[in-house]
């Protein structure tokens, strides 16, 4: 994880182009099959619990891109949501946000709490 293009086309034997390509691909594939936050909203409101937590997905970026700039991590990256179930089985990843954005800020960005909120409230007929 965290490999270049050019290290993944070596590693591969192929160029960098296709490395490019295939991950475009795949994020695509990807993208298609996982549950929008209403469907991981509404498998979440039949579990004891779940746990929403926000990482930094690392990035190849210059000192120029600073709205990517983690001050906290010291260095650039994206910011991404995730909600799992307690056995870490993931229920939904949000899209990115830059680096910096705090958790919280994130989580309301992408409407996480305030569906949660209104999934227990429907789930306990408030």
């Amino acid at each position: 994880m965290g490999h270049t293009y050019a290290q993944l086309a070596a590693g591969f034997g192929g160029g960098i182009a296709t490395v490019y390509r295939y991950i475009t691909e795949a994020v695509e594939v990807l993208a298609a099959v996982v549950p929008d936050l209403a469907t991981a909203v509404r498998t979440a409101a039949h579990k004891a619990f779940v746990i929403l937590d926000g990482t930094l997905l690392p990035i190849d970026r210059i000192a120029a891109d600073r709205p990517y700039y983690s001050g906290k991590h010291k260095k650039h990256g994206m910011n991404v949501q995730v909600l799992t179930d307690p056995f870490g089985r993931l229920l939904w990843a949000s899209a990115a946000l830059p680096g910096p954005v705090h958790d919280i800020k994130a989580a309301r960005t992408h409407g996480v709490i305030a569906a949660l909120a209104e999934g227990w409230r429907a789930l306990l007929g408030r």
